[in-house]
């Protein structure tokens, strides 16, 4: 017989809506996966231990998918070894399978993280040695499997985390920029901006390109966990032969006529990586990329389109800007340059600038429709939208750009 477990799948935080939406749909691929509460910082769920494989392969958003193997109220750190000692992981993995313990806590009274963690190994090694005599061992680098903690004020919970590295790591990228993008998060600002495959796209600070793959890989239909291995395949439930099916089963669409994605940058350096990236990332259709300052961009495509990008910081924006000035007076003239583009260069489109600078909107000199709290990592960042309006703020000698006008 079938068993059924809980999952949680953590996300970043500003991105529950949007992972819920997603693991919805993964759940039309099984009959047993079902998408439960959303709560700051991920979604649970539960299903059968196949349904995680699933959402392993498939979900864009979520950082990691963790298997809950016990819960209880806690007092101090030998509250949680005892949970810990008690529970089966020899019927999970062997011992010769290496460890790493990771802990998590909101308000937790408990005044060590690093002890209690430690109290969390010696109760798993200790269960071991019970067993059989002998214990795994630790590697905190390279671990084949990951145990999860993870505590508030008065419950702790155990974990086992089925993903390995984090979901954001797809298994193609060799090269970034200075502080790139994580791809879920990317995807996820993909999916909140409403872009789907036919709308045009374009970022024009396009860094290492981590937009536009995930853009590209979308419109492909290619898993983001196609390319990678994952934890799961190291617990001793795993089987084979239904992960090759699982994968077998993924159908990618046909390489679309006209994919209309659009990439631009002020570096080549960062356009040459981009190249890279694309090819190391599989995608197979070119997308055409440009060495342009941003305020300088025009229209790719004669209709209207959406704008997605994260603004780069100081030195990038001032690449080939004037080095006399100090960081906030470039940036100041950039935004204000990069405003007036898109008000008089891009009618009807709508602008998505994702940013830890909220000063950004009083710089463009445009009004948000909307802003968005979503965090890169501990960063909290926005994610502002404007709606470009055709007509008062065109020059009066307009007309459509076309890629042409890009060469």
């Amino acid at each position: 017989m079938s068993t059924s477990y809980s999952y949680f799948c953590p996300c970043p935080r500003g991105m529950e809506d949007a992972l819920a939406e997603e693991l919805k749909e993964i759940a039309e691929k099984s009959k047993t996966l079902a998408i439960h509460q959303t709560i700051p910082g991920g979604v649970h769920c539960s299903g059968m231990i196949e349904d995680c494989w699933l959402i392993n392969l498939y979900s864009r958003i979520a950082s990691r998918v963790l298997l809950r193997i016990a819960q209880s109220s806690y007092k101090s750190e030998e509250d949680i070894y005892r949970l810990a000692v008690k529970q089966p992981w020899e019927s999970w993995f062997d011992v010769q399978n290496t460890l790493r313990i990771d802990i998590t806590a909101i308000k937790s009274p408990l005044k060590s993280l690093n002890f209690t963690t430690l109290r969390i190994k010696d109760g798993v090694i200790d269960r071991f040695r019970s067993q059989n005599g002998i214990r795994p061992s630790i590697n905190t680098h390279a671990p084949d499997i990951r145990i999860a903690g993870f505590l508030d004020a008065h419950n702790v919970t155990l974990y086992l985390d089925t993903s390995g590295e984090a979901l954001f790591k797809r298994g193609w990228r060799l090269e970034t920029g200075d502080a790139p993008l994580r791809e879920n998060l990317a995807a996820g600002l993909l999916r909140i901006s409403g872009w789907k495959p036919g709308i045009p796209l374009l970022d024009p600070m396009c860094g290492s390109g981590t937009i536009l793959i995930e853009a590209a890989r979308m419109m492909m239909g290619i898993p983001p966990g196609y390319k990678r291995s994952f934890s799961f395949e190291k617990l001793s439930n795993f089987d084979a032969a239904k992960w090759k099916a699982l994968k077998d089963a993924v159908k990618v669409n046909p390489v679309p006529d006209n994919p209309m994605i659009y990439g631009s940058d002020i570096s080549g350096d960062m356009l040459t990586m981009t190249r890279h990236n694309l090819q190391e990332a599989g995608v197979p259709f070119d997308i055409p990329l440009h060495q342009i300052e941003a305020q300088e961009i025009k229209m790719p495509v004669d209709k209207p389109g959406i704008i997605l990008t994260n603004p780069p910081y100081g030195e990038r924006i001032g690449v080939r800007g004037n080095r006399n000035l100090e960081a906030d007076e470039l940036a100041s003239q950039f935004y204000q340059a990069l405003g007036t583009t898109l008000k008089q260069r891009f009618p009807n489109w709508s602008v998505f600038l994702f940013t830890a600078d909220l000063s950004v909107p009083k710089m463009l000199r445009l009004k948000e429709a909307r802003k968005t709290p979503f965090y890169n990592g501990p960063i909290e960042c926005r994610l502002f939208r404007f709606d470009m309006v055709a007509g008062s703020n065109r020059p009066r000698q307009s007309r459509t750009f076309r890629s042409e006008d890009q060469k």
